[in-house]
């Protein structure tokens, strides 16, 4: 049961790494404001050196981990260039960035109260992917 919780919560840890960083990608070329610009780059290399770490925890497991869902992808990109095309600014780019933040850590409290059995790295990497998710909405709160 603890090596089934363990990969599960990993894979989930790992599609959410994935999500943030692609939405950071889709965002960051639109950021006209130089702070904004730096959190955003900040913020991707936080999510980058996480996702070393959770790489060494899927390959300690031999497990390929997990992409995103890729109709919730879909639909993030869709909403993403939609609303930047109706209005590319700033405020547009933070207030997308922090739906998502609160999305993952949604999902992610949801998928660490699911898989309990899972060993103490796994859990730390999804409670660390957390905090960066909710710091990264804090700080695009000057921005909406």
């Amino acid at each position: 049961m603890i090596e089934q919780d363990t990969i599960r919560l990993l894979r989930e840890c790992d599609a959410g790494v994935k999500m943030g960083l692609s939405a950071i990608e889709e965002v960051l070329d639109h950021a006209t404001d130089g702070d904004l610009r730096q959190a955003l780059e900040r913020n991707r290399a936080r999510h980058e050196e996480l996702d070393h770490r959770l790489q060494k925890q899927l390959d300690r497991c031999q497990d390929e981990g997990k992409d995103p869902n890729p109709v919730a992808k879909g639909m993030s990109w869709i909403k993403t260039n939609a609303m930047l095309a109706m209005k590319d600014s700033d405020k547009t780019i933070a207030d997308l960035i922090t739906d998502g933040c609160n999305m993952g850590v949604k999902s992610l409290r949801k998928y660490l109260n699911q898989y309990q059995a899972a060993d103490e790295a796994s859990k730390d990497i999804a409670k660390d992917l957390i905090d960066l998710e909710e710091k990264l909405s804090e700080e695009m709160r000057a921005y909406l």
